[in-house]
């Protein structure tokens, strides 16, 4: 199930199903620990002696605050005649999560309408030895366990406490957990419980003939109980109003920091634009590790999740904020990098946030020899985001200390990771981590690194270092062409396993192949490219009413269906991104670049209604497949945003004074005379 709306501040994350309950809630880092492991914290109302979960006869309206990371969820229930409007946020500089629910009775009488709150803690992610019990001094419930500690409150306009509790075992003996206990409107006030533990606490409203009411309800994570008293004794000082208030007008601060002009563009790709901007920032830890997705239920599948930085997607998501205008929080992803960097330079496959190596299904051991069980273009465009990353911003102060330890380091490792005699890399595994060999987006990723390392050691002076760099990407790139360009198909393999007269190849259709423009190693318009993005549109399209571009052809990871003619794979939204980049690049005027607004569009349309994006669609529904929200796939549609809009600055060249009559952004140093005189 997606997660629909995550909510958070870089150190606690929560995050809600389509049913609206909380299914995760992550702290101290964003990834790790995930304290409820996908388990429903429910939310319930009572009324005239029934109780309704949140859940399927509740109609509801999930969606964001326009410019925030605050909700603005509608949930009605016709048989209960009752409304709530709910805004749910996480504080953007403390660690709680708040709720505001205003409760709304559509009868002709006044009545008592009780909220109840249930939250299944696993906490540390296994359910051994957790506390939960009443604190009577905060009047609140308390859940525990070692150096992790959750307050959970709430309050109505007249005082703040609970007014009904229970603690419970849950998870034994078919026990389900006091949930069940609040199915009569009252609660056991069991005071502690330990091992499995689940609690519920209740909150009574009186509301007036067709009024409304209003109560607050939070959660506050911390390493002690000191802690979140401390936090819990804020928001009774400050009102949780005042946090939902003050973190709504941080949000909107922070997406609105670059004054674009998006001039004509639908309104609804500008509001898109934002939307992805802060989805991906709730996928970042504060300290660097810019997480994959956050989407627990995929443990289902694998007994693993995505809750992990992968240098590749990382590199490729800062890399969009970078040209978004985000320096400091893409610093501290470089910083992580520098961190954990081997001492031979490469990056291993994936690191949790907290810098540990993390879970990987990458040997060390291949044909019983020993092998690097690594993705070498994950090392290779972290390097290549950082130089844009120094190109966008001059900030030389930060990029000194990173200068020996990462790039250079980095560059050596990807100087001596070749084949002697073709001057190619060698074998490593593919961008989509199923196949190891040489791939051609890993060759052009690993040509882009160097090249980043040849500009910064020229940048330093080092020119005998800059040009040792482009010679080897330059002799790379001609190797590229002799070896992977298959003159009979006309168009790049996507990958080759070495033989004795060169290599085997894989010719297989693969969206990837976009890889050889996008970080500059050949030219859009070559007949060699354009025969090969010919082919990845051709054969990759979805040929049904969904639409859309797959992997690969005969892509198997959640496949639906057989009908490979039609359907080679699930539309992904990042492949489907990458076509209109190529299209973009090719543009040589207004008409042309405009024939990729329909693919934007076709991305937006396909967003979960409070703007979330998933991995894949449903080639025949356009349900969200496999992980949501994906942080690449936001990425994704934020670079080609500003790629289309840079484009646009590129080719409206006025006549008169040779300027540019669009310009993408308030740096702007000479305006067009036109625009001067209109």
């Amino acid at each position: 199930m997606p997660r629909d709306i995550p909510v958070g501040n870089g150190s606690m994350l929560v995050t809600f199903d389509r049913e609206y309950q909380i299914r995760d809630i992550y702290f101290p880092y964003v990834g790790k620990e995930n304290h409820t492991i996908g388990h429903p914290c429910r939310m319930g109302v009572w009324v005239d002696g029934q109780l309704s979960w949140m859940g399927g006869e509740w109609q509801k309206t999930l969606k964001y605050k326009e410019d925030t990371l605050v909700t603005d969820v509608i949930a009605r229930n016709e048989r209960l005649k009752i409304e709530l409007q709910m805004y749910d946020t996480v504080d953007f500089h403390l660690n709680i999560y708040v709720k505001e629910i205003i409760v709304r009775n559509l009868e002709g009488r006044d009545r008592e309408i009780r909220l109840f709150f249930n939250h299944d803690f696993h906490i540390y992610e296994y359910e051994v030895g957790d506390t939960a019990y009443y604190d009577p001094d905060t009047r609140a419930i308390i859940h525990y366990k070692s150096q992790r500690y959750f307050l959970i409150n709430c309050c109505d306009p007249a005082k703040c406490g609970v007014d009904h509790f229970a603690t419970g075992i849950k998870e034994l003996h078919g026990a389900e957990g006091t949930w069940r206990d609040a199915e009569d409107g009252a609660l056991s006030g069991n005071p502690i419980s330990q091992g499995s533990v689940d609690s519920t606490l209740g909150i009574n409203l009186q509301v007036k003939a067709h009024s409304e009411n209003v109560a607050h309800y939070w959660i506050a994570a911390g390493m002690k109980y000191s802690e979140v008293v401390r936090l819990n004794k804020i928001i009774w000082e400050k009102a949780p109003e005042e946090l939902i208030r003050r973190t709504e007008n941080y949000w909107k601060l922070w997406v609105n920091k670059e004054t674009f002009n998006f001039y004509d563009l639908p309104q609804k790709l500008i509001s898109f634009f934002k939307r992805s901007l802060l989805i991906i920032r709730t996928q970042i830890d504060n300290n660097g590790a810019i997480i994959a997705a956050n989407d627990s239920d995929i443990v289902q599948l694998g007994r693993d999740t995505y809750s992990y930085m992968w240098p590749r997607d990382g590199a490729l998501v800062a890399y969009a904020l970078i040209k978004s205008g985000y320096s400091d929080i893409t610093k501290r992803f470089f910083q992580f990098c520098s961190d954990v960097v081997s001492k031979e330079g490469y990056l291993l496959h994936k690191y949790n946030p907290d810098r540990s190596f993390a879970s990987s299904w990458h040997p060390w051991l291949k044909d019983d020899k020993k092998s690097l069980p690594i993705q070498e273009d994950g090392i290779a465009l972290v390097i290549w985001a950082l130089w844009n990353h120094y190109d966008e911003f001059r900030d030389i102060e930060f990029v000194k200390p990173l200068y020996r330890n990462l790039i250079l380091n980095a560059a050596d490792f990807m100087i001596k990771f070749r084949d002697e005699e073709t001057g190619l890399p060698l074998d490593s595994y593919d961008l989509w981590e199923e196949r190891y060999g040489v791939h051609t987006f890993t060759v052009a990723a690993v040509i882009a690194g160097l090249r980043a390392a040849a500009n910064f050691a020229c940048a330093f002076g080092e020119y005998e270092y800059g040009n040792k760099f482009n010679e080897i990407a330059d002799k790379m790139k001609e190797a590229l062409i002799i070896y992977f360009y298959n003159k009979d198909e006309g168009r790049f393999a996507r990958m080759g396993k070495r033989s004795s007269n060169g290599y085997e190849l894989d010719m297989t259709v693969d969206a990837s192949l976009f890889g050889l423009v996008v970080f500059g190693t050949f030219s859009p318009e070559l007949p060699i490219i354009s025969s090969t993005m010919g082919a990845v549109k051709e054969r990759l399209w979805i040929k049904t009413p969904v639409g859309g571009i797959a992997r690969y052809a005969n892509d198997y990871y959640h496949r639906v269906g057989n009908d490979t003619e039609r359907v080679p794979g699930n539309p992904w939204f990042i492949c489907t991104l990458w076509l209109a980049d190529y299209e973009i690049m090719c543009a040589n005027n207004l008409t042309e670049l405009n024939n990729s607004l329909p693919v934007l569009e076709w991305v937006a349309d396909r967003a979960l209604t409070s703007g979330v994006l998933a991995e894949q669609v449903n080639p025949y529904t356009n349900e969200p497949l496999s992980v949501s929200p994906l942080t690449w796939s936001h990425a994704a549609f934020v670079m080609t945003l500003i790629k289309y809009m840079k484009k646009r600055e590129e080719i409206s060249i006025c006549d008169k004074c040779g300027n540019s009559m669009f310009y993408m952004h308030r740096r702007v140093q000479r305006p067009c005379g036109m625009m001067e005189n209109s």
